[in-house]
C-alpha cells in the first residue's frame, strides 16, 4: 500500500531536525573536547598554546604558569577558555626603595617611579622628591631614593638703627653741637624659612617681616656761626669752647716766685707776663693761639688774648687769665667763660 504523501513529508521534516541536532551536538563536542588555541602574553613574551582546559585557572595550571602575589591578569581565573582567546599577564618586579639611608624591597608590575610608589601605598609630602624622578622608568632591581623635605619658619628680632639728622644752627657757635632729640633704635621681627632635606639644611629664605617699633631719629643742631662782634668789629673764629676760668698775677701766691727769682714774670713761652696773656693746657689750646675770652656772667669780657703760659693746675678745659691788679685776681674767683679760637 502506497504511503500517504503527508506522512512522508512529516517523516522528512523529522529527519532534517535530527540531522541539525546531530551537527550542532558534534560541533559542541569538538569545541569542548577538542584542542583550543590560546595566546598567552607573559611580561611581553607572547606564545600561542593549545589546551583542553575548561577555565583560565585550569589553563595556567596545565602550563605551569604560577601567578605570584601582586601579579596582574586581565581575565578572571574562573572564566571559561574560548578558542583564540588572549590572556595578558604581568608579573611583579623587585625594586629597592631607600629613604633616609633605610632601604626596603618592594614589588610592582609598574615601571615608572610614581606608579611603583603608588602601588606600594607610599605617599610623598608636597615638597618631597625622588631620584629618579616620578615620571622616570626604573629597570627591574633598580633603586628609588626618597628625599623628605621639611620647611620650618623661625622668627627673630632685628634692630632698626635710628637716623642721625644734623641741622645747621646759625645762632650757635661753629664747632658746637646740641642734641635736640635723642635717637632710639626701632625693632622688627624677621620671619625666616629654613628648608631641610633629610634633616640637613638646604637653604634659607626671608618670607616676611613685621615692625614692632619704629625708630626715633636723633636730631642734632650744629653751630655755623663764626663771627663775634668785638671792640675791633666783626672777628672770625673757628672754634668756641666753654671753659672754667681763674685769674693770676705776679704775686708769690699766684706764681710761687718773688721779684729777682729766676724766671720771675716770664711765661712758659718765654715772653713777659702782661694783660692779654693767658695760661692754657697745650693739649687743648696750643701755645701761640690767638683767642677772645667772653664773659658769661654779664661782667666785662676779658677780650683779646694769646695763649703763652701754662700752669700745674691748668688741665683740660681750664684757662688762667693774667691781671696786673691783685685785688682783681682775688675778686675773680672761678667763673665760666667762652673762649673763641680766632682765625689767624
Amino acid at each position: 500500500m502506497e504511503e500517504h504523501p503527508l506522512k512522508r513529508a512529516w517523516k522528512f521534516q523529522v529527519l532534517v531536525a535530527l540531522v541539525v541536532v546531530a551537527v550542532i551536538s558534534f560541533g559542541v563536542y569538538i569545541l569542548r573536547d577538542g584542542k583550543m588555541e590560546v595566546t598567552i602574553n607573559l611580561d611581553n613574551e607572547v606564545r600561542t598554546l593549545t589546551s583542553n582546559a575548561d577555565t583560565v585557572e585550569d589553563f595556567l595550571q596545565e602550563n605551569n604558569i604560577i601567578l605570584e602575589k601582586g601579579a596582574y591578569i586581565d581575565v578572571a581565573l574562573k572564566a571559561e577558555i574560548e578558542n583564540n582567546m588572549t590572556i595578558n599577564i604581568k608579573r611583579p618586579r623587585l625594586y629597592t626603595i631607600e629613604a633616609n639611608k633605610i632601604a626596603i624591597d618592594v614589588k610592582s608590575i609598574y615601571h615608572s617611579v610614581g606608579e611603583i610608589l603608588e602601588d606600594n601605598n607610599i605617599v610623598l609630602g608636597e615638597k618631597d622628591f625622588t631620584s629618579p624622578r616620578l615620571e622616570d622608568s626604573v629597570l627591574s632591581g633598580g633603586k628609588i631614593t626618597l628625599y623628605k623635605v621639611e620647611e620650618v619658619v623661625e622668627a627673630y628680632d632685628e634692630v632698626i638703627p635710628f637716623e642721625n639728622i644734623v641741622n645747621k644752627n646759625h645762632s650757635m657757635d661753629i664747632g658746637t653741637t646740641k642734641t635736640v632729640q635723642e635717637g632710639e633704635n626701632g625693632l622688627k621681627t624677621i620671619y625666616l624659612k629654613k628648608e631641610f632635606v633629610d634633616g640637613k639644611l638646604l637653604g634659607t629664605e626671608v618670607v616676611g617681616e613685621e615692625t614692632v617699633s619704629e625708630p626715633i631719629s636723633q636730631i642734632i643742631e650744629k653751630g655755623t656761626r663764626d663771627i663775634i662782634v668785638t671792640s675791633r668789629g666783626d672777628t672770625s673764629y673757628r672754634k668756641a669752647i666753654t671753659m672754667s676760668a681763674t685769674a693770676y698775677d705776679l704775686s708769690y701766691e699766684s706764681c710761687g716766685k718773688n721779684p729777682g727769682d729766676p724766671g720771675y714774670g716770664i711765661t712758659a713761652s718765654g715772653t713777659k707776663a702782661r694783660p692779654g696773656v693767658v695760661a692754657v693746657d697745650p693739649k687743648v689750646i696750643p701755645l701761640g693761639t690767638k683767642l677772645y675770652v667772653q664773659s658769661l656772667d654779664g661782667s666785662k669780657d676779658y677780650g683779646f688774648a694769646i695763649a703763652e703760659d701754662t700752669g700745674g693746675a691748668i688741665k683740660g678745659n681750664k684757662i688762667d687769665l693774667f691781671y696786673e691788679d691783685s685785688n682783681v685776681v682775688y675778686r675773680f674767683g672761678r667763673r665760666k667763660v667762652k673762649v673763641y679760637v680766632l682765625n689767624d
